[in-house]
């Protein structure tokens, strides 16, 4: 077994194994990349230094860059994601350095980001773009190394992109969170199922009836609240953007400002990537039983230090639900600490939908070692190509045939001179 580690107990590795193999039949496109990898070896000898959350389908991804011929070392991208069998898995049967453990205090996150970058990485991989930060702020003596990068979430491509517009980013990074098979199908299906997942494993409540509150209308947004309709919630949006919330009402929700929306709640769900979305005055209006919880990145999206100020008492209720209790009687629920809901009390994205992420993470990464000398150092969007291709062998996979162009009509749709 390897010697650079820190997982929980080395002994769930059996149980994780099994669910990593679980999780892999239902990731056939990511399987036929690590067929090919193994074949082909196009990561061969590159070290790649992975900062996503440690979950099954995180297993298969970080498998097929090992059978490309990478060397890799995987750390956790959030304190409450990682599934402490899956890592025990990762570091006795597959042999990949894993550094994470559910629950780690933010001193032990970052030292695990540290151990990563030890790796000396030529490439990164992140979920958030601490990675990529720590590397700008206190480790810039790695800086020479790296090739390029990939990104995984909105919140880690807004960082990203801020770096680059302000000239800061030293490495060119592909965004795989802009790719159509990653944000249509993960950020919507994935998020939208996996989050009731997680709100209904931490509260065990009926959905139906309740007034649900989304703070946000991305495509993460979009995909919570068609599922909460689902479930028979009343669903209320928040917005900042005219159009996404125009988009909102023509899809028959209500869209209400935040302050409105705090009265009548009863559920709150943040997808957004900013911070205090809800905040000290949303806390002081808010139903007695409330229940906030997150499915950001990060989590400081709601203004737990006002929560935390404003109350008189905090208790723990079940797992991953803080019962804050007001002067006034009133008791709101925290589920997670905030942090995303999904995978801190669920499993995160089922497999079938990051099969199409990390299959985008995976050619990503190809792409970038193909390609890294002739991109400047900004954020990059997944190549049309790669979509496509990921979009076909997914459907491929189920059984699903398409149509072909005619060679009539390819002229016909490439031609300025035919007319009406």
């Amino acid at each position: 077994m390897i010697e650079g580690y820190d997982v929980k107990d080395i002994k769930q590795a059996e149980g994780g194994r099994r669910r990593i193999e679980w999780a892999e039949r239902d990731m056939p496109v990511l399987r036929q990349i690590r067929e090919r990898f193994a074949k082909e070896r196009p990561l061969s000898g590159v070290r790649v230094s992975a900062c996503l959350h440690v979950t099954t389908e995180t297993a298969n991804l970080m498998r097929a860059l090992q059978a490309g011929g990478a060397e890799v070392v995987l750390t956790a991208s959030n304190p409450l994601s990682t599934q402490d069998d899956v890592a025990a898995a990762l570091v006795s049967i597959f042999e990949i350095p894993t550094y994470a453990t559910k629950g780690e205090d933010n001193l032990t996150y970052y030292k695990h980001i540290e151990a990563a970058l030890n790796h000396k990485p030529h490439m990164t991989m992140d979920d958030g773009a601490d990675l990529v930060g720590t590397l700008h702020k206190s480790r810039r003596d790695l800086l020479s190394n790296i090739i390029g990068g990939t990104e995984e979430t909105t919140t880690g491509v807004i960082r990203l992109r801020a770096m680059s517009a302000d000239g800061m980013l030293k490495f060119p990074v592909i965004a795989v969170n802009d790719a159509q098979t990653k944000h249509l199908f993960d950020n919507r299906y994935g998020t939208g199922q996996s989050t009731i997942d997680g709100i209904v494993r931490a509260t065990n409540v009926l959905l139906a009836g309740r007034s649900f509150v989304v703070a946000g209308y991305g495509w993460c947004g979009r995909g919570l609240a068609n599922r909460a309709r689902g479930m028979g919630a009343n669903v209320i949006v928040t917005e900042v953007d005219p159009l996404p919330a125009l988009e909102a009402v023509m899809d028959g929700f209500r869209v209400l400002p935040m302050e409105q929306a705090a009265r009548e709640g009863d559920i709150f769900v943040t997808v957004t990537g900013d911070l205090n979305v809800i905040d000290e005055n949303d806390f002081q209006v808010m139903k007695d039983g409330a229940i906030v919880a997150n499915s950001g990145h990060f989590n400081v999206e709601i203004n737990i230090p006002a929560l935390e100020k404003m109350a008189v008492e905090k208790r723990l209720v079940r797992p991953y639900v803080d019962q804050y209790v007001f002067s006034d009687g009133r008791r709101i629920n925290l589920l997670g600490e905030g942090r995303l809901i999904n995978l801190a009390s669920a499993e995160g994205h089922p497999a079938s939908v990051m099969d199409m992420s990390f299959a985008n993470q995976a050619l990503a990464a190809e792409y970038m070692l193909k390609n890294a000398k002739t991109l400047e150092n900004k954020v990059y969007s997944v190549p049309a190509d790669i979509d496509r291709e990921i979009a076909r062998l997914k459907l491929e996979s189920m059984g699903i045939h398409i149509d072909v162009l005619t060679a009539e009509q390819f002229a016909y749709l490439n031609s300025w001179e035919e007319g009406t």
